[in-house]
């Protein structure tokens, strides 16, 4: 038996924008006809290309692809057989792409992102792909929130940074312990530290608050706010990427798109 062809090895980077697929198809003019139409799609990347079900099989072990193009009659193992043969979980989204209109119901029951029936046109197969980068954002989103919710949910609770600060305040002292502080609000050349109902205010920009905060609890979530993650009750994903932050008070604070790469850098480290 040929062995499947690689295009790219398994620890391809796989972003938002981009696609990494795998094509099964028995039939070498199908799989060169889907080659040629998804050369126009960008950042698409075909993996690998495989002849038959148990081909399929290892590529999608081998690779771990985004997206599976795949033919149901084939050699082996059918298509459906293939889907059977991998856990739930581990399946990429999966487009058939058949010469025959009666398995449509099976493949949607077997969660299908679309059903291509042969022959399909360039017009066609965008659509389906396009669909398919919609349902790969939305992943990343849920996987992001998942992996921000973990973090929160053990952050470290000993640090070796001071964790108390010392605030003059209404002509008095206050030395503040810093698990206390909800958030921290930018204010021109101030911050205000919220805490609870109180609030302090501290002639000092919010970079240099925020190198002074331990940032194993205290994350900044916007340029002119930071949070402390053992305050935070839910993060909703909204529009662009960005998000809402609600503390375990009601607040809502808003998280911007731009912020995003250093809270990724903060789960990946305390992953």
């Amino acid at each position: 038996m040929k062995s499947l062809k690689p295009i790219l090895g398994p620890d391809y980077p796989v972003t938002v924008n981009g696609i990494r697929a795998i094509i099964a198809d028995d039939e070498p003019l199908a799989r060169e006809k889907l080659r040629i139409l998804l050369a126009s799609e960008p950042g698409l990347q075909i993996v690998a290309e495989c002849r038959d079900g148990r081909q399929t099989i290892d590529a999608l072990q081998t690779y771990k692809p985004d997206l599976l193009l795949l033919d149901i009659q084939m050699p082996e193992m059918d298509g459906f057989e293939v889907l059977s043969a991998i856990p739930a979980d581990e399946l990429p989204i999966v487009i058939f792409t058949t010469a025959y209109d009666q398995y449509a119901v099976h493949a949607f029951e077997a969660h299908a992102m679309d059903y291509l029936l042969k022959p399909f046109d360039q017009e066609r197969l965008h659509s389906a792909i396009e669909r398919t980068r919609a349902e790969l954002l939305k992943s990343a989103d849920r996987n992001l929130t998942n992996r921000l919710l973990d973090l929160l949910a053990y952050a470290r609770t000993e640090s070796k940074r001071d964790k108390r600060l010392i605030i003059k305040a209404g002509g008095r002292v206050v030395f503040l312990d810093t698990d206390d502080i909800d958030w921290v609000e930018a204010a021109a050349n101030y911050v205000k530290l919220h805490v609870g109902k109180e609030s302090y205010v501290l002639r000092e920009g919010i970079g240099r608050i925020s190198e002074r905060l331990d940032p194993a609890q205290f994350v900044r979530i916007h340029r002119s706010a930071i949070a402390n993650v053992r305050k935070i009750k839910e993060l909703q994903p909204c529009n662009s990427g960005e998000y809402i932050v609600v503390l375990k008070d009601g607040k809502e604070l808003s998280c911007s798109r731009g912020y995003r790469s250093g809270l990724q850098q903060l789960i990946d480290k305390n992953s």
